[in-house]
């Protein structure tokens, strides 16, 4: 009997062991950073309809597939955001100094719904005993921490139908109107207490339902907030219904555009021609957090960039001048990927980015080998 127990008991510990192995090697290789895998990635996927990249140097189409391709944008839609608080500085319809009390972020503010943006973004903070920040601040935890909060509290200030309004400015033609993201999270909770519906029923209708009321639903949520927002257990609530079905579903309806569109805006951005020196003025801090490291200021001239993720999504859009009047502008839209590839994407995207921008043996490499048929 004794020997019986010490056999099963190395079993059971040889079992754990081969676990743990297997569990680190996962771990190591998802966390990899190889700019390689997006290479490889691209290749793969060029008649996938769901990944698309543009990528221009010096005003060279470098790469292009599927650039006409409209999909979800997730948060790197926060350009367009940051371009309309940035005119109504320059306008003098906001003032970026003025007080925001941080309770008034709270109605759009639902926890563990944005990968601890939002808490990253306050936990930053140099609040000194104060309980606000300037609205420039707000604008910098938009881009930098990417807190959905603090972009529905800056679609509120600015108005929604001004934010949609910059996308005619920039004649973009096919990028879908901007909505509230937090806003939309709700909206199954929202239809199941307002039809009585079961959670699967809720998930059909959802599915079913046309995207411009969809839309609708978002902007009237997002509106009630303003007065009426959430208690804890009504946020409680709402999150407890996203499984992974209803994130799906709100990761497929979230904005889309193409990198035919973004890599236009990154132009634009990149230029520093189009918009004003006034609009660049509070525009550039906002944009081009990446200048504020020392390392970054030693090569390059100014540079830019939005990412967005979902559990589902990964896009990107960024653009450079280095001190050699080098310009480049890189859009990277990938949807439907499962978790391996949207963890070795987001760990891997900054090299690859920079083996790009200063390697000009892996940028000739990649012009020729994903020009090939």
């Amino acid at each position: 009997m004794r020997k019986l127990i010490w056999v099963i008991g190395s079993v059971l510990v040889c079992a754990v062991s081969v676990l743990g192995i297997v569990f680190w090697k996962f771990q190591k290789e998802i966390k990899k950073d190889d700019p390689e895998y997006i290479v490889q990635f691209i290749k793969e996927h060029k008649e996938d309809k769901n990944v698309s990249v543009a990528i221009q140097y010096n005003q060279q189409h470098w790469v292009e597939l599927n650039t006409k391709e409209p999909l979800p944008l997730a948060s790197t839609v926060k350009i367009i955001v940051a371009i309309a608080y940035a005119q109504q500085a320059a306008d003098g319809r906001i003032n970026p100094q003025q007080q925001v009390d941080l309770k008034e972020l709270e109605p759009f503010y639902i926890p563990k719904t944005d990968g601890g943006a939002h808490e990253a973004w306050l936990a930053q903070l140099d609040l000194q005993g104060m309980e606000s920040v300037p609205l420039s601040e707000v604008a910098n935890g938009m881009i930098a921490y990417s807190s959905n909060a603090n972009t529905d509290y800056l679609m509120h200030i600015l108005g929604l139908q001004y934010v949609n309004d910059v996308l005619t400015q920039l004649a973009v033609k096919e990028h879908e109107p901007l909505y509230p993201i937090v806003s939309a999270i709700y909206i199954p909770t929202q239809l199941m207490e307002e039809k009585s519906l079961t959670k699967k029923e809720t998930l059909t209708a959802l599915r079913d339902m046309d995207m411009a009321e969809y839309r609708e639903r978002a902007v009237a949520i997002h509106e009630n907030w303003l007065e009426h927002p959430l208690t804890k257990e009504e946020k409680a609530k709402a999150l407890k219904m996203l499984n992974r079905d209803f994130q799906k579903v709100w990761s497929d309806r979230l904005i889309r555009a193409s990198t035919d569109n973004y890599i236009s805006i990154l132009e634009k951005l990149n230029s520093k021609n189009y918009f004003s020196e006034d609009v660049h003025k509070y525009l550039d801090p906002v944009m081009e957090q990446l200048m504020l490291n020392p390392k970054n200021q030693e090569w390059l001239k100014h540079a830019g960039q939005k990412g967005g993720s979902t559990a589902f999504v990964l896009t990107l859009a960024a653009y450079a001048e280095d001190k050699k009047g080098n310009q480049t502008e890189i859009a990277f839209f990938a949807n439907d990927l499962n978790t391996m590839e949207q963890l070795k994407l987001s760990n891997s995207m900054n090299s690859f980015q920079m083996k790009f921008l200063t390697d000009e043996g892996f940028r000739m490499r990649l012009k020729k080998e994903l020009s090939e048929s």
